[in-house]
């Protein structure tokens, strides 16, 4: 950096006029006033609490939502009709319960933090709105996950602003398991917003697995008007030699690596001489999806994080043999082998709002593999994360779209409720054995401390070193806020 000495005295915004001088100095080197002032916000950011204490993070995603009262915020002393079935029970940190169809959880919450005031004003599956910083939302927008006013999913902000960081790396930055979300709920479904790379581009989706086998237990979904349906379901229950690939990553029969790469070489060469001249976003996007699909096909990195079956039988039950179990399993593999951002989907399956959309039959589903799904796999992540130290460098997120009803409905479910719900953090830089937040005595609103998933966002990007006021530009070159209207949550942080 060049400086130039001059006068001390300040100008508007609090810079001085030696600053300017600078700036002006690194104009001549090709530097913009924008990058500089990048660079300054970095290093304010730099010195405060929790900055970058992460390398990683896996997010985990249970669509439909977890009801707060059986998980995290039980209300033993509310009327039945509130508090339901389950009990609480005494966790590792004296004086904190949570229910007690999470015994595993339970002796993990030394390591957590639990936030039970979680609010927002939005009781619909709005995973886009709770992973970007979109300020608002209708229904319209949660069923079309294109739709130009959407903003960028947080794994692909992470993405983008690596990208412009480091080199590139065996594993992908952005990616997500078991499948394309809402893509396995039956003829009814439809795929909704939430994980896109929006104005950022499709080159910035996240990468996607898939998982093709059929699950090996067999359980009663219920619908509505008394409908039922035995399914093999993935999430109940997996064959120990079930396999994650990559989505649409594969080669023709007839054409081998060695054969694929010379052709790579060639169509490089046009690539390059068309970029010379015209270097448009949508070319950008285009030569993304083409070293991206490379790098995956010649990387031998990728394929070994998925593969699952070279983990010991003790480390996989200690996950649960259930699809969400091993995805967080393949999810510390891939983070172990290099990944930034992973995110885990517990999706629908067979058919819509017979899993965490808990509107009817909602104890058969807890009992019957929602909550043992849960416990074992969000305990055995943790447990397997700090015996291979990594925990202190992994963040690790519990969250969902919004909580449930504080009472039962009719048809013994709860219904959507997002003015207050709970979610889970852990790892990279989080306190541990704290819990944020109280709901009142129904669980139905927030008390004290209320926090919105924009601020979750801006305390996750704050954790993996990246400012939470950072602007990308959007369709039209606007800077538009990573984490939109959300603030870093220090009392979150270690």
């Amino acid at each position: 950096m060049i400086e130039i000495l001059g006068s001390q005295r300040r100008l508007c915004g609090g810079m001085t006029r030696r600053d300017w001088l600078q700036i002006g100095g690194l104009g001549m080197l090709g530097v913009r006033l924008q990058d500089y002032l990048n660079l300054r916000r970095l290093q304010a950011s730099s010195s405060l609490p929790g900055f970058g204490k992460a390398k990683s993070c896996i997010l985990l995603l249970p669509y439909g939502s977890p009801p707060q009262h059986e998980t995290f915020d039980p209300k033993p002393d509310a009327p039945e009709e509130v508090r339901g079935v389950y009990k609480p029970t005494s966790t590792s940190v004296p004086g904190v319960q949570i229910c007690d169809g999470l015994p595993q959880i339970s002796r993990v919450m030394d390591r957590l933090t639990v936030i039970r005031s979680m609010t927002h004003p939005y009781p619909l599956h709005c995973t886009a709105y709770v992973t970007s910083g979109i300020p608002d939302y209708t229904p319209e927008l949660e069923t079309r996950p294109r739709d130009p006013r959407h903003w960028p999913y947080i794994g692909s902000i992470v993405d983008y602003v690596e990208e412009r960081r480091q080199a590139p790396v065996g594993i992908p930055r952005n990616i997500a398991l078991p499948w394309k979300m809402n893509s396995r709920g039956g003829e009814a479904a439809s795929v909704e917003a939430g994980p896109y790379a929006a104005f950022l581009g499709k080159a910035y989706d996240p990468v996607l697995t898939d998982f093709t086998e059929k699950g090996v237990r067999e359980i009663v979904k219920q619908r509505p008007y008394g409908t039922k349906h035995q399914v093999l379901d993935p999430y109940a229950g997996i064959s120990p030699d079930a396999r994650f690939s990559l989505r649409g990553v594969q080669l023709a029969r007839q054409v081998t690596l060695d054969r694929h790469l010379r052709r790579r070489t060639l169509l490089e060469q046009f690539s390059a001489a068309r970029r010379a001249l015209e270097d448009q976003p949508a070319t950008r996007n285009l030569d993304r999806f083409r070293r991206m699909a490379y790098s995956l096909l010649a990387s031998p990195q990728i394929n070994r994080a998925l593969d699952v079956q070279q983990e010991s039988a003790r480390t996989r039950e200690s996950f649960g043999m259930t699809l969400f179990g091993q995805s967080c399993l393949v999810a510390r593999r891939l983070i172990e082998a290099g990944g930034k951002f992973v995110t885990v989907f517990w999706d629908e399956y067979a058919y819509l709002n017979t899993d965490w959309d808990t509107h009817w039959n909602q104890n058969h589903r807890l009992k019957g593999w929602l909550l043992p799904g849960f416990d074992a796999a969000f305990s055995g992540l943790i447990m397997d994360l700090e015996q291979r130290g990594m925990l202190d460098e992994t963040l690790v997120v519990w969250m969902s779209e919004h909580g449930r009803t504080p009472r039962f409905n009719s048809n013994a479910g709860r219904d959507h409720w997002s003015r207050v719900y709970s979610i889970a953090m852990a790892g990279g830089g989080v306190r541990k054995g704290e819990v944020i937040g109280r709901s009142d005595s129904l669980g139905g609103d927030v008390l004290e401390h209320g926090v919105s998933p924009k601020d979750i966002l801006a305390t996750i990007l704050h954790l993996l070193g990246i400012d939470a006021h950072t602007t990308i530009p959007n369709q039209v070159g606007q800077p538009m806020p990573v984490a939109g209207t959300g603030q870093v949550r220090y009392e979150l942080l270690a």
